[in-house]
């Protein structure tokens, strides 16, 4: 119960955050975030995916567990192979900014508990961080860099990515109910 209120606060934390600048954005009717900002939130939350992916693979035998990490490694790499391609096309070198800062923030904390985990209680930790961690990126996706993308192809990556992103989310809610 204590993890799983310390990954909400975090997740609510990070959706504040999104509502991470859009509502200031929206008021001032100007980007709060540039594209080379953007493009850094992107790469940033799909590395701290992998390596939450790699965690679980280190320290769990739970077959669904290793299974939804192995998936996050995978597809996660390849979102971030696509944002850096396109960030090289379009001469953008991604700039860190108070997102990446926070979500590296929230990285570190987070590995801290699930490094003191082991077994089952490991597995579900991981898979209710993967939820949490899902559900804010998701909001943040949608309320705030695909508002916020100006250049056309950076937003058209950012849409082609939140299907795979919501289906994330469901491979995570049925690996969490199946990990008790």
């Amino acid at each position: 119960m204590k993890a799983l209120k310390s990954l909400t606060g975090w997740a609510s934390g990070l959706m504040a955050c999104a509502v991470m600048l859009s509502s200031t954005a929206s008021a001032q009717n100007t980007p709060q975030l540039t594209d080379p900002e953007i493009a850094s939130v992107a790469v940033t939350a799909n590395q701290i995916d992998v390596n939450y992916g790699k965690i679980a693979l280190r320290k769990t035998k739970n077959a669904e567990a290793r299974q939804f990490a192995q998936t996050m490694i995978n597809d996660h790499q390849n979102i971030i192979k696509q944002a850096v391609a396109l960030a090289k096309k379009l001469g953008v070198t991604p700039k860190t900014n108070a997102v990446t800062q926070s979500l590296l923030k929230g990285e570190k904390e987070e590995t801290a508990k699930l490094n003191k985990l082991k077994g089952e209680a490991f597995a579900k930790a991981y898979i209710d961080n993967e939820v949490a961690y899902h559900e804010a990126v998701i909001n943040s996706v949608k309320t705030l860099l695909i508002p916020e993308t100006q250049n056309a192809e950076l937003k058209d990556l950012l849409v082609k990515v939140s299907p795979l992103l919501d289906h994330h989310l469901e491979m995570a809610k049925m690996a969490q109910a199946k990990i008790k």
